[in-house]
């Protein structure tokens, strides 16, 4: 019997790698080109997503894509990066959506990787031809990611509620910028279509209407007239309905309606989810990830502040403020960079002009916004005197870590919860409210887009109408004549160079 069970346990193990072949093959056969050409940032990324997951290869539905996509956003980190892996966790377990990390972020992260080497060895100033075909890029990928952003909210929006949050989530971010920002936006967004849906603020506000009618009509100075418009009013609301002079009776059913969030049928029923979609880990299993994440950003923390002078080595730091960027930072790329800047420009660890060449050369980049972090890292080791690799590899271990933690624990928590209509009424705001943020990472790359020997910090894009018509350029070509995201950067790229002829012939 003994010899039976070791022929069996034998024979097990290949079957198991067996099957964790095809799962890898699957998934490499699916995600393998997403990492080289899914340029533009997060915004062109969700839009690219749902075209091969939803639409293509089926691999979630509509409803599941919008619940990963709110998560993702209400969460800190990539969200893009976080979306990509979720779809994949879910297709086929822990070890698929690894994978798919590293097929989604290794290709840009190498690249961003051998321009920081180039960068190090460059004069003080580029010339003028390089900066002309930065500018064009960035100008490409503004007209890029607003297409994506109006493609967005045709989904997004759903109601008047929704409209009027991504309007003022977008208006907010352009006005405002600031750590706590961002989720304070989000979290408002999807508290007021859980108020909306559940009518908290309908039934008081029409019992005070009510009340103002009623002391109007049994006011001392009404006349005639007024007495019989509220006499009219009565018999035409009917014997169910409370009418001014009533003590404001409700029926049960009225309460009841009341309480539950408004909408169809269909929309309040039960999400029936398929089994193949169904994440089997338990909401204690992702409470215990996140909790032991949270513990251990408060060790990293604390050993940054209390190590002995002369401080933790330059290299620890980089750990420590790239785990803390990627753990407080909500909105993706978009939001990431300007706070890099503090984080490694402030330190003196890489110069401005350094930051805002990584800046140019990350927007052009497919892949993850974060691995500028990549870039970061590795001038930041050569210039205090290590390896490349390790300050490359540490940066780029440290910001993505948090958010991929994070979503593994929450998409636990999220096998219990998604059920809930008062879930489902969050998320629609929070859903709205994130991509109301798109059109602020429109407006913020606008503002810094065009760059040149004599304001290397950047400047509008509209000082140059130029760069407005490539801009102009990427949007109609997509909307209108399906020109996809790659092509219309590297247009974008050749528009730039155009320019420099001219002006320079």
């Amino acid at each position: 019997m003994s010899s039976t069970g070791a022929g069996e346990n034998r024979g097990e193990l290949p079957r198991r790698l067996r099957a964790l072949a095809r799962r890898g093959w699957k998934v490499l056969r699916v995600n393998w080109h997403l990492g080289v050409t899914a340029f533009g940032g997060p915004p062109v990324h969700f839009k690219i997503f749902n075209e091969k997951f939803v639409q293509k290869s089926k691999w979630v539905d509509e409803q599941i894509f919008q619940e990963i996509f709110s998560i993702s956003q209400s969460l800190s980190g990539p969200a893009s990066t976080k979306m990509l892996y979720c779809i994949n966790l879910l297709h086929g377990g822990f070890m698929a959506a690894l994978f798919s990390f590293l097929l989604w972020s290794l290709p840009g992260a190498i690249g961003m990787f051998g321009l920081s080497i180039g960068v190090s060895n460059i004069d003080e100033n580029l010339p003028r031809i390089v900066y002309a075909l930065l500018s064009g890029l960035n100008s490409a990928t503004v007209g890029v990611i607003a297409l994506a952003a109006v493609e967005l909210s045709q989904k997004a929006i759903t109601d008047p509620l929704t409209r009027i949050i991504v309007f003022v989530t977008a208006a907010a971010g352009m006005l405002y910028n600031a750590l706590w920002y961002f989720p304070v936006l989000m979290l408002v967004s999807g508290v007021a279509t859980l108020v909306n849906d559940y009518r908290w603020i309908h039934r008081p506000l029409g019992a005070l209407a009510r009340k103002v009618k009623r002391k109007r009509a049994t006011h001392p100075e009404a006349g005639p007239q007024n007495s019989a418009t509220t006499t009219r009013n009565s018999h035409e609301l009917g014997p169910s309905q409370p009418g001014p002079s009533s003590e404001f009776p409700v029926s049960e059913d009225e309460a009841n309606k009341n309480e539950r969030p408004s909408g169809s049928t269909a929309e309040n029923e039960p999400r029936i989810v398929p089994q193949e979609l169904r994440f089997n880990m338990s909401w204690k299993t992702g409470t215990v990830i996140i909790v032991t994440f949270f513990l251990s950003f408060i060790v990293a923390m604390v050993l940054r502040s209390v190590l002995p002078d002369p401080g933790p080595p330059i290299l620890y730091r980089l750990f420590s403020n790239m785990y803390l960027a990627g753990t407080i930072i909500f909105g993706g790329g978009p939001v990431v960079i300007p706070l890099l800047r503090e984080y490694v420009v402030a330190e003196g660890w890489v110069s401005a002009r350094d930051f805002l060449i990584g800046l140019a050369l990350i927007q052009a980049f497919p892949g993850p916004n974060f691995n500028i972090a990549v870039f970061l890292g590795s001038l930041t080791a050569i210039n205090a005197g290590h390896s490349s690799v390790a300050g490359a590899l540490i940066a780029w271990v440290a910001i993505f870590s948090p958010g991929l933690i994070l979503v593994h624990g929450t998409m636990g928590l999220w096998s219990a919860a998604r059920n809930r209509r008062w879930v489902k009424s969050v998320l629609r705001g929070i859903n709205a409210g994130a991509v109301g943020l798109i059109y602020t990472a429109v407006y913020r790359i606008f503002m810094v887009g065009y760059i040149d020997q004599g304001f290397q910090a950047g400047r509008s894009l509209g000082d140059d109408p130029w760069w407005v018509v490539i801009t102009a350029t990427s949007y109609v070509g997509g909307r209108y004549f399906k020109l996809n995201a790659p092509s219309a950067i590297v247009l974008g790229g050749l528009m730039g160079l155009i320019r420099y002829g001219v002006v320079n012939a």
